[in-house]
């Protein structure tokens, strides 16, 4: 850490965090990470998981569990921006939509909205998704480094080649790949430091949105240029 508070425990705990922040750690990941003595990462580990601060994945190794996922979505400014976003899109496509922002491997829905009728893609805020599969997953996938990427496409239901082609027309579209008879249409959200901060995406029945129109993709892109806008970015792909 490039600082210090003077109570060891709370470096520690501190440091722990900050590797999982990153993505899911075994115990050994945190010993080699922290330097922190085994017993010690350990026992605060056990401590935080506890008290939901972190909790396991299916591999048995430390995540960022409901409460700090609850702090984060309580306090992020981009939340605030994409509550009203999310409405509008809903309202211009009467599709569902949802805005996402990733969170170490998973990814996290900080605002959502629902047409009043019809079939739905229901997705509550503070769910964790995959980032594996799905048009949002994509878009927070494709643009990062080439090694980070190549991590997240093990496994995945997008190639590289799908990544590229989001990078190269500035949005992904997906077919049932997050779930049976769901599609999804996302664009990402720059920031002012010109990095993804995050995806903006409608959703629902295959059948609707089986073929993205030029409308749809229009109203992802002006909610995500004001998202952007709000926090200081200039809405504009970087390619």
């Amino acid at each position: 850490m490039d600082k210090s508070s003077g109570v060891g425990v709370v470096d520690k705990t501190v440091a722990l965090l900050d590797l999982i922040a990153r993505g899911p750690a075994s115990l050994a990941d945190l010993v080699d990470g922290t330097g922190i003595p085994r017993p010690t990462a350990h026992r605060l580990a056990l401590a935080l998981e506890s008290l939901d601060v972190l909790d396991r994945d299916e591999s048995g190794r430390f995540r960022i569990g409901p409460r700090a996922v609850h702090w984060a979505s309580a306090t992020d400014i981009l939340r605030v921006r994409a509550e009203q976003a999310v409405i509008e899109l809903r309202d211009l496509t009467g599709a569902s939509a949802q805005v996402y922002r990733r969170l170490g491997e998973q990814r996290l829905c900080v605002a959502a909205a629902e047409p009043a009728s019809g079939l739905r893609d229901t997705v509550p805020v503070g769910a964790l998704l995959t980032m594996s599969a799905g048009s949002a997953a994509q878009v927070l996938v494709a643009w990062l480094d080439a090694p980070q990427r190549e991590r997240f496409l093990v496994g995945a239901a997008y190639s590289a080649d799908d990544l590229g082609r989001v990078r190269q027309r500035g949005w992904a579209h997906s077919l049932a790949q997050r779930e049976p008879g769901v599609a999804s249409l996302s664009v990402p959200v720059w920031g002012p430091d010109g990095a993804v901060v995050a995806a903006v995406s409608i959703s629902g029945p295959v059948e609707r949105l089986a073929r993205p129109t030029s409308a749809q993709r229009r109203a992802l892109a002006d909610v995500a240029a004001e998202i952007a806008a709000g926090l200081g970015g200039s809405g504009l792909s970087r390619g």
